[in-house]
């Protein structure tokens, strides 16, 4: 969902979706068999050879809607899901202006008033990308902005977009759509689509009730190696509790895990 990707290396620049297809075409090309399925449970189950080590004297069985997997290992990538303000308005009015995703709701908007509320670089990148769309944008955030510097640049160069810094939204209005937001001070703005961008949650529960052990963010814990404290349990990317979270950094701990538990099948 993120429209500009200027730090994967050996590409300048790609768009998100442009870049998931090339990863989703480059691993079947090897034969890799993919399930759009949604997982809702993941148990351990004992298993009846004596002549197993103990590690892996419990396997794990992944459990769908529709199936049923059993595996030796379990990598979690399963990412992170958008924050919500949790204000009067946002619920009701969610996909009807309210949005958490400029790259794929912005084009429903265009000639209109709209408003990305958040202060760090993911809402500088969204204002910047409704800009194309807009006639004016409203950037509302707690603080100041406070993006990379050359995205920050890109935002104050940038006409159409307004800046109110120390502001919260208080209530998100409108009747069968989103007609206008009220702020804490009172003040009210009339526009036709919040843009929500303050941050993430990890996508951790499944982890969680499998006994994975998690920070105090719900990151899944991990070494160097991106084991859990689950013998065959590994995680990578966004849910993990690495510092920077970035596209690069997620396939390389994609391809970390992968081989150690390749290694932990090989010598067990």
């Amino acid at each position: 969902t993120t429209n500009i990707v200027e730090n994967w290396p050996g590409i300048k620049k790609i768009s998100g979706p442009d870049l998931a297809l090339s990863l989703i075409d480059h691993a079947t090309s090897f034969g890799v068999e993919l399930k759009n399925e949604t997982v809702t449970e993941i148990e351990r189950i004992e298993l009846s050879d004596t002549n197993l080590k103990a590690e892996l004297k419990s396997s794990f069985l992944v459990k769908t809607h529709s199936n049923q997997y059993q595996a030796k290992t379990i990598l979690f990538a399963t990412g992170t899901i958008h924050k919500k303000l949790n204000c009067p308005g946002e619920k009701e009015l969610e996909n009807k202006g309210v949005s958490y995703c400029a790259l794929c709701d912005g084009s429903f908007f265009k000639g209109k008033v709209m408003a990305v509320v958040g202060s760090g670089n993911s809402a500088a990148k969204e204002a910047l990308l409704l800009s194309e769309y807009a006639t004016t944008v409203y950037v509302i955030s707690r603080t100041s902005l406070h993006p990379e510097p050359v995205t920050l640049d890109r935002v104050k160069a940038n006409n159409k977009i307004k800046l109110i810094s120390h502001a919260e939204v208080a209530e998100i209005i409108g009747d069968g759509h989103v007609e206008k937001i009220k702020l804490k001070d009172g003040k009210e703005i009339e526009l036709s689509a919040v843009f929500v961008a303050i941050g993430l949650s990890p996508v951790s529960e499944l982890a969680e009730k499998l006994g994975v052990e998690l920070n105090q963010h719900k990151e899944i814990i991990i070494n160097r190696n991106t084991e859990t404290n689950l013998a065959g349990v590994y995680a990578a990317g966004d849910v993990s509790d690495t510092k920077f979270k970035q596209a690069i950094i997620s396939a390389s701990e994609g391809v970390t895990a992968s081989f150690w538990a390749y290694e932990y099948l090989q010598n067990h």
